[in-house]
């Protein structure tokens, strides 16, 4: 099977909606970390909502509650029961239904992140789950994986490079990374960080902000989703 593979899902109806944010990248990599830095610095400004994936358990989503980065409840946990990009690309039904239970119990929503299980770089988000895509590689795999390609680190909309703290102590080189993926990105965004160092993820932050207020204004802002009243669920006698 190649590296590249067909979306056979469309993209979701954008107008009236938040924006849907993918983030994926390997195991390790700091997927996770990176969900809560992003709640922490847009929590006070944006209505969020957040879907983790995890194979067989909640790790990431319980991780997520106990640091109270959000309010518990706006955060769901999708047990994919098989390779993570399945879930996010080939059969989004779990992942999709989470997203619009949140839309729908919360809205209206600015923002749903939808953090991928580890994967590795093929991953990418089918436009029917994800209409941005993030994709964190980190330094303790050497300098040399960006220019490995795949189309996570190539297509997806900001390629994060995190841990950097750590480059001098496994021997990466921070150039030599940054020239690789703009090698490889054909001029789309890279951004390096340490959040061990940066709480908050500042930078990316300021991204995603900035992917938001783009869809506030190509597709309106959100509208509220309601849920079913009882008289509406009770069946008919």
């Amino acid at each position: 099977m190649g590296a590249h593979h067909d979306d056979l899902h469309d993209a979701a109806e954008p107008h009236g909606r938040p924006l849907r944010l993918g983030i994926g990248g390997p195991v390790g990599s700091g997927k996770t970390a990176l969900v809560a830095a992003l709640c922490r610095s847009l929590g006070p400004s944006l209505r969020l909502g957040v879907v983790t994936n995890d194979i067989y358990t909640t790790e990431d989503a319980d991780f997520l509650r106990r640091a109270g980065v959000i309010d518990p409840e706006r955060i769901l946990a999708v047990q994919t029961g098989c390779c993570p990009h399945t879930a996010i690309r080939d059969d989004i039904a779990a992942n999709l239904d989470a997203v619009e239970t949140l839309e729908e119990r919360f809205g209206p929503l600015d923002l749903v992140i939808v953090e991928s299980g580890g994967d590795n770089l093929t991953a990418t988000f089918s436009r029917g789950l994800a209409d941005r895509q993030i994709f964190v590689l980190d330094v303790s795999g050497g300098d040399k994986v960006p220019r490995k390609g795949g189309p996570g680190v190539t297509s997806a909309d900001l390629l994060v490079v995190n841990k950097t703290d750590l480059a001098t102590m496994v021997g990466a080189d921070l150039t030599v990374m940054s020239r690789d993926a703009a090698a490889v990105r054909d001029g789309k965004p890279v951004l390096f960080t340490s959040i061990r160092e940066d709480k908050g993820a500042h930078t990316v932050a300021e991204w995603v902000t900035r992917m938001v207020d783009a869809w506030r204004r190509e597709h309106g802002e959100p509208h509220r989703h309601a849920l079913p009243s009882a008289a509406q669920q009770a069946p008919a006698s």
